[in-house]
């Protein structure tokens, strides 16, 4: 990973992934260490927002507790980062940019990029189509 990205933010995608695998939180973040270095993993409120959602949707009591187990067990060991004032308008600035270029990033994704960029922090993702669209933002497929 480069040296001047201080951290990684994982996005749903490669969490989703990974809960649907059944693979536990503990082998995901070294799975992600080996591949992305040892910075610092993090999430973003958004992406705990859009795992709770699959939480709250699971239409059997197993997968239900089985995501309810995932998400506790990642809220465990990261730390979640807020979208703040700050956040917010960055996501603005970003927004208005690439709308007046025609380029369109869904919403969700918008805020989980700036609160990567606001840190310094990369995004680690499955989802190069959404991310790679905000300038700045590097990127760690995982």
């Amino acid at each position: 990973m480069d040296p001047a990205i201080l951290g990684l933010i994982l996005d749903s995608s490669v969490l989703i992934e990974a809960e649907r695998a059944r693979v536990h939180v503990a082998d995901l973040l070294r799975h992600i260490a080996r591949q992305a270095g040892e910075a610092e993993a993090a999430l973003c409120s958004i992406t705990v927002a859009e795992l709770a959602h699959g939480v709250h949707r699971a239409d059997t009591d197993e997968r239900h507790q089985a995501r309810r187990r995932f998400l506790d067990d990642l809220k465990a060991a990261l730390p979640v980062y807020p979208i703040t004032a700050e956040t917010g308008e960055l996501v603005g600035k970003l927004n208005a940019s690439l709308s007046s270029k025609g380029i369109v990033v869904p919403f969700d994704d918008l805020l989980i990029g700036a609160c990567a960029l606001e840190r310094g922090y990369a995004i680690a993702t499955r989802n190069a189509r959404h991310f790679g669209k905000i300038p700045g933002l590097p990127l760690i497929t995982v």
